[in-house]
C-alpha cells in the first residue's frame, strides 16, 4: 500500500447523495487551502470552485455507476463527474500519458472549515489544449496506487 507523504491530512467530499465520494491526502497538515472559483459557465452555474495539490493523491469511488456520468465540454479532455441522482460535481478527472490526475469541489468537502480557504478568481478561457493540459499535468492531484480510506 502507498503510503502519503507525512504529515498529511485526509479529506473527504462527495456529491450531496453519497454516490460519487473522493478522498485527497493533502500534504502539509493544517495549512491554508489555496482554491480557484472559475469563471466559465458551467462553473459558474455548478457552484464549482476547485483545488489540487501535485503531491497529494486523491481516489474516487462511485457507489452505482449507472447514477454517474462524465460530462465534456470545451476542449473535451476533462471529465466532469457528475451525479444523475442529484446534480453535483464533486470531481473532475483527466487522463495525461496514462495518468489520471484531478482537481476536487471544495464545496463538495465534509471535513474542512470554509475559514481555511484561500479564494481565488481564475479564468482559463483562450488557453491552448496543449497549455492546459501542461498546467493540468504540473498543479493537478494525482490518483492514488490503490484507494484511500
Amino acid at each position: 500500500m502507498q503510503t502519503p507523504p507525512s504529515p498529511h491530512r485526509r479529506i473527504h467530499g462527495s456529491c450531496h447523495c453519497g454516490n460519487i465520494r473522493f478522498t485527497v491526502d493533502w500534504p502539509g497538515a493544517g495549512q491554508t487551502i489555496p482554491v480557484r472559483a472559475c469563471g466559465c459557465d458551467l462553473c459558474t452555474k455548478h457552484g464549482g470552485v476547485w483545488t489540487s495539490h501535485p503531491k497529494g493523491r486523491f481516489s474516487l469511488r462511485i457507489a452505482d455507476p449507472l447514477k454517474a456520468t462524465q460530462y465534456r465540454f470545451g476542449t473535451k479532455t476533462a471529465d466532469f463527474h457528475v451525479c444523475q441522482s442529484c446534480g453535483v460535481i464533486p470531481i473532475v478527472t483527466c487522463t495525461i500519458e496514462g495518468k489520471r490526475i484531478a482537481v476536487v469541489n471544495v464545496n463538495t468537502f465534509e471535513n474542512v472549515d470554509r475559514a481555511e480557504l484561500a479564494e481565488a478568481a481564475a479564468d482559463f478561457e483562450g488557453e491552448t489544449t496543449e497549455n492546459r493540459l501542461s498546467r493540468r499535468k504540473r498543479n493537478w492531484t494525482p490518483e492514488a496506487a490503490e484507494a484511500l480510506d
